[in-house]
């Protein structure tokens, strides 16, 4: 089983139509699974660019 390393949650926004008409949706972060010295790992794409160096 593979920890979480985040604390990214998903974004609410509002899609905005040309009438004005406002809907609600969610953004979910781009999360990745990732072996880091043998242990799965979860993270952000952004995080686990950091982890390579």
């Amino acid at each position: 089983m593979a920890t979480k390393v985040t604390t990214k949650k998903p974004l609410r926004v509002n899609k905005k139509s040309h009438a004005n008409n406002k809907t609600i949706s969610r953004q979910k972060p781009n999360l990745q699974k990732k072996k880091i010295n043998g242990v799965s790992v979860i993270t952000s794409a952004r995080e686990a660019r950091t982890l390579n160096k």
